[in-house]
């Protein structure tokens, strides 16, 4: 026997394990249930269904397998080159950074991506990695070859240039931007404490061991003193995106001290793990040596203030742990990927066609000269010769372009706030196939409502909420006149309330048990806002208005706030709070004072928070708990209700919370306290050990109440989710939150339609339970899926492929209890299974390479993504109205420019055949500068400003986005037409050139040349569709540049020619005849078969 380390079944042997897969792996997905009747538990050791062969051999190698063997040799010598220093666990010592016995990091932040030496070799690097730039660059420098050498040299270098200069300016601003905005982080000045008082130091000479008085962190500080009281509020917003302030605790043994100075008086120090990732945990210990004996503290997170922090209220003293690059937010910082778009992916297979083109006319024009001399040399001068087939403009009108269309979006009074950050991809907006969006904060407002309470036999709502406060004020009314009555006669006040009936009492001190619990079991502040604007604390402090009015909840959740916002308006109010106590404020007014023992946070992994209080009036001390109802089941004691309303609850679109508690008595609280304190000691296993603890509390809770709370949908939700359906959108909802919830959101916001069936994906656990499982949702036709987070990692583990093969064919797919890297997760698998455009918005995007759009997950997920909306709804123009026009305009112009290229090499092959073959270039010098410059690039670029569709058009009809993410606006047939068009074009200008000059040949470069400029500037005429001022601007005034050109082009053309008639009507006849049958094809077509979004135009 052996045990197999991933299940807890037991194999027999290797042999019959993967006999046993080899069985699945040969059925068919679709069967019946025999075929699962062996034992369930051999399933777990099961490997995964599919590996896939991977190619090897030539082929391997062919089909990328060198770009794979350069890179893994790269990655090794950067490996060599930077070997990254082990990072280890440290002891530092009070205000003394000399005592360390390491070095670590400056505290400077470097986000860079060059230095002075590498910028240069860098952005060169960055540009000639694309084929289009090599093959110039290599073009370029052939013209130093005396026999290759073909007319100027600034007719290669020129244009090859341009764009170099254009590339290496913008990245030199971007880069002198990062270093400008490093620099200004990096000389924040900061006050340091030293022996002989403050001193004020820059952030970037903090070191580790400095004692900083803060109020913005710039280095990782353990937190020592409050000036005035032992907490205070951050916020890290920066850090993680969460808006709400975090409470942070100063080490007791240090704020006991009399004064700041004794800070250097004590012989003490801290032991910190080695830094991390998660800026959620942190472990180490306090020690101070110099006292008998020797006091130990235990640090936690709470302990801590991260850099990139803002202390929110007061002034704090932390010694410096981490700095540079061992603190959290930049170990979290990842490098930023350079996202290149589908568009661009399609134009450079089609420059490496044209390249074959191009190789393959040189070879032809070689061949029928008869292979005479050096052939070779003729074969290198005609790729010289026609490598205007291949346009170098084409790169940097699409960059200007994509920047044009960054500048439009930003601009647009429709969707205020939208930023772009990433300018390489807007295009990308208009192919989306699928959306991924997370809930809250996202579809939601993450504005939170308390709606209802619950106690198993009574559920009040918003329109009970008046009983409530009845029964609240019963019920301090008789522990008042209890209170008073035992004060005075001896004997039991039992008998004051018998009159009221026993239910009637009940239900009220279940009714007043439950709301005090939600008052008391939180890790709410109220903070009260000083009213003069008074600069020293003390006198804010004095000068505070402790008002209803002036109050505001502060806490890390807005569940929360909502629930002791609720507890206020029945009349139980939260008056004040600090470390130690808490005060709530009766319906009558009496204040009732609690001393807060322990606290146990919230954390994703146990689903629930605890707090430990003593009343100080009665002195019992209660254990009081809430949490998601899967944590909270199994630690209440047995009921028939709390499942069956949760469900119910959930349905209705609400968040619940389970409440509890537990009388402790005071031997039980001190035996608990000491096992607890000597677990948070310890160094090993900490959280598992300080866990066991807690566990031991939690047993046979008495169940208090259920609370529902509700997170309100954004406006224009339903509009805008409905709209990116019928555009053929397919939208999937990742969230963490409950299965009926997230069902009853995606219905009420219309993600799934009310027509539809929805198909829930029940538990399942192993492989064989998945098989079947996938196989009824295979049975079922166009109806939603909603899927659980643990049956999603089994089908994954499993059946990843068939799993994804069919979600895709859903309408709609729900996620729920999906953690964070199950959100990047499904992006990332969605992506390499379909092949497809995916758009990930809010935190689906945290880890994502496609297009990511956050909206309230604060500002680090909004510096992450590439574009950053406002409102869900903004959504929707952003795709139909900005994704549209920025493909279809990036497409025409692409297919433009290279037209442009394509209808002069083709006059240049006429050209060379008419003259026996010789590798003579056509035009020369300026003119092959000027024609892809200034006689044509205005009204070309004036394409960006074309539209098809008005955009109101477009909002009206989004089933005309369906078209798009076909990709027929760029395609090999659309890129023929164009071929086609330049063959014609070229062939009638040239052939019209030869037929009607009479004497001189440089009259044929007249002709010619100024009917090329007149073909273009009308093909682009041909092509706008919607005509905008700044387009007939662009065409005057090339046309105005090239007729003023004239006057000093006299070395090609002859003047004198050029003013006669005869020059007039050769040119006018050669571009009629070029462009007559273009337009009048374009007529009939739109008569004939006329696209989609004409019929609606007209």
């Amino acid at each position: 026997w052996k045990k197999s380390p991933s299940s807890q079944g037991y194999g027999f042997s290797s042999s019959h394990l993967e006999d046993e897969s080899a069985h699945l792996d040969e059925m068919p997905l679709m069967m019946s249930e025999e075929g699962f009747e062996n034992d369930e538990s051999d399933y777990h050791t099961l490997p995964r269904a599919r590996i896939t062969q991977r190619k090897r051999g030539l082929e391997w190698f062919v089909c990328g397998g060198w770009k794979f063997l350069c890179t893994s040799c790269c990655d090794w010598l950067i490996n060599i080159c930077q070997r990254k220093r082990e990072l280890k666990a440290r002891t530092v010592w009070l205000g003394c950074p000399e005592k360390c016995e390491e070095k670590h990091p400056r505290n400077s932040i470097k986000n860079q991506k060059y230095n002075i030496f590498t910028f240069i070799p860098g952005v060169l690097y960055e540009q000639f990695k694309f084929f289009l730039n090599l093959y110039f660059l290599i073009v370029s420098c052939s013209q130093f070859v005396p026999a290759l050498k073909i007319g100027y040299l600034y007719t290669y270098w020129a244009p090859l240039g341009f764009v170099l200069a254009v590339t290496i300016m913008r990245e030199a601003v971007d880069e002198f931007r990062r270093f400008q905005r490093d620099k200004e982080v990096n000389s924040q000045l900061y006050s340091k404490l030293t022996v002989r008082g403050k001193v004020q130091v820059k952030s970037s000479d903090i070191q580790v061991g400095d004692l900083i008085i803060v109020e913005k962190v710039d280095a990782f500080l353990i937190y020592f003193r409050h000036v005035y009281t032992s907490s205070c509020f951050i916020r890290t917003d920066q850090l993680d995106g969460e808006t709400d302030w975090k409470l942070k605790v100063a080490v007791s043994c240090t704020q006991r001290l009399p004064a700041l100075g004794d800070l250097f008086s004590i012989n003490a120090y801290v032991y910190a793990q080695k830094p991390q990732l998660d800026i959620h945990s942190f472990e180490g210990t306090f020690t101070r040596e110099d006292s008998d004996p020797p006091v130990h503290e235990s640090l936690s997170i709470e302990n801590t203030l991260w850099a990139s922090t803002v202390v929110a209220s007061g002034t704090v003293i932390g010694v410096v742990i981490y700095t540079g690059k061992e603190t959290r937010s930049v170990m979290n910082t990842s490098n930023p990927k350079n996202k290149v778009g589908l568009l661009d992916l399609e134009l450079n297979q089609l420059t490496k066609a044209l390249f074959l083109a191009l190789v393959a006319l040189s070879v032809v024009m070689v061949t029928l000269q008869g292979f005479a001399g050096p052939w070779y040399r003729s074969l290198f001068r005609f790729l010289l010769l026609f490598s205007y087939i291949i346009p170098i403009s084409l790169r940097v009108n699409l960059d200007m372009g994509k920047a044009a269309y960054g500048w439009m979006i930003m601009k647009d009074e429709h969707i205020p706030g939208t930023v772009v950050r990433t300018s390489t991809i807007p295009e990308e907006l208009g192919r989306l196939v699928y959306l991924l969006t997370d809930k809250t904060g996202t579809l939601t407002q993450n504005e939170m409502v308390f709606k209802r309470l619950h106690l198993g036999t009574v559920s009040y709502g918003t329109d009970t909420m008046d009983e409530i406060q009845n029964h609240l004020v019963n019920a301090y009314a008789q522990t008042q006149c209890q209170a008073g009555g035992s004060s005075t006669i001896s004997t039991p006040p039992r008998k004051a309330a018998s009159s009221a009936p026993k239910v009637r009492r009940s239900v009220s001190s279940r009714v007043h048990e439950a709301v005090k619990a939600v008052a008391l079991c939180h890790n709410v502040t109220p903070v009260y806002e000083a009213r003069g604007a008074a600069g020293e604390t003390e006198v804010a402090e004095a000068d505070q208005d402790f008002s209803d009015d002036n109050r505001t909840y502060q806490a890390s959740s807005p569940d929360e706030v909502a629930l002791v916002q609720w507890t206020e308006s029945v009349g139980l109010t939260l008056v004040s709070r600090d470390l130690t106590s808490m005060q709530l404020r009766t319906p009558s007014g009496q204040i009732l004072t609690f001393c807060i023992l322990q606290t146990f946070p919230f954390t994703s992994e146990s689903k629930r928070m605890g707090v430990i209080v003593r009343d100080e009036s009665t002195a019992e001390i209660t254990f009081y708990m809430k949490g998601a109802d899967v944590a909270m089941a199994s630690i209440v004691q047995y009921n028939d209700w709390l499942e069956e309303e949760c469900g119910n609850m959930a349905r209705e679109g609400l968040r619940t919370l389970v409440v509890a508690k537990r009388a402790l008595t005071e031997e039980q609280y001190q035996d608990f306290e000491s096992r607890y304190n000597q677990a948070k000691l310890s160094l090993h296993d900490r959280t598992l050990k300080v866990a066991a603890v807690v566990e031991s509390l939690e047993r046979e809770m008495e169940l208090l109440c259920l609370t529902g709370v509700e997170d309100q949908l954004q406006a224009d939700v339903r509009p805008t989710l409905e709209m990116l359906r019928n555009a053929g959108i397919k939208i999937w909802m990742l969230t963490g939150d409950k299965l009926e919830t997230a069902t009853c959101i995606a219905k009420s916001s219309h993600l799934v339609s009310r027509t539809q069936d929805t198909h829930v994906f029940r538990p399942v656990t192993s492989r064989g339970e998945a098989h079947l499982e996938l196989n009824a949702f295979r049975r079922k036709h166009d109806c939603a899926l909603v899927i659980p987070g643990d049956a999603l990692e089994v089908c994954l583990k499993y059946y990843e492929h068939e799993f994804v093969e069919l979600a895709c064919q859903c309408p709609a797919v729900v996620c729920c209890r999906c953690s964070p890297t199950q959100k990047a997760h499904i992006v990332k698998l969605l992506q390499q299974h379909t092949g497809r455009r995916t758009c990930a918005i809010g935190d689906c995007g945290s880890d994502a390479p496609p297009p990511r759009l956050p909206l309230q997950e604060g500002r680090q997920a909004s510096l992450a993504a590439d574009f950053s909306i406002t409102r869900f709804k903004h959504v929707g123009r952003l795709l139909m109205v900005h994704g549209r026009s920025s493909y279809k305009r990036s497409a025409a112009l692409g297919q433009f420019v290279m037209h442009r290229g394509l209808i002069i090499s083709t006059m240049q092959a006429v050209f060379s055949s008419v003259f026996y073959f010789a590798s003579v270039p056509l035009y020369q010098g300026f003119l092959m500068v000027g024609y892809a410059t200034v006689y044509t690039m205005f009204p070309v670029f004036s394409l960006v400003l074309d539209q098809d569709v008005k955009p109101e058009m477009a909002m009206l009809y989004p089933e005309l986005y369906k078209d798009l993410t076909k990709g027929r606006s760029l395609s090999f047939k659309t890129f023929l037409v164009w071929v086609l068009i330049s063959i014609y074009q070229g062939g009638i200008l040239m052939f019209g050139a030869l037929v009607l000059f009479e004497s001189e040949f440089v009259h044929v470069v007249a002709i010619s040349f100024t009917a090329l400029v007149l073909t273009e500037l009308l093909m682009v005429a041909l092509t706008i569709r919607t005509w905008h001022w700044l387009m007939v601007v662009a065409q005057l005034l090339s046309l105005g540049c090239y007729v003023a050109s004239l006057a000093f082009l006299n070395e090609y053309f002859d003047v004198a020619f050029i003013t006669t008639v005869t020059f007039v009507w050769k040119v006018s006849a050669i571009t009629v005849v070029s462009c007559l049958p273009l337009y009048v094809l374009k007529y009939l077509k739109r008569k004939l078969s006329p696209p989609s979004y004409s019929k609606l135009s007209s």
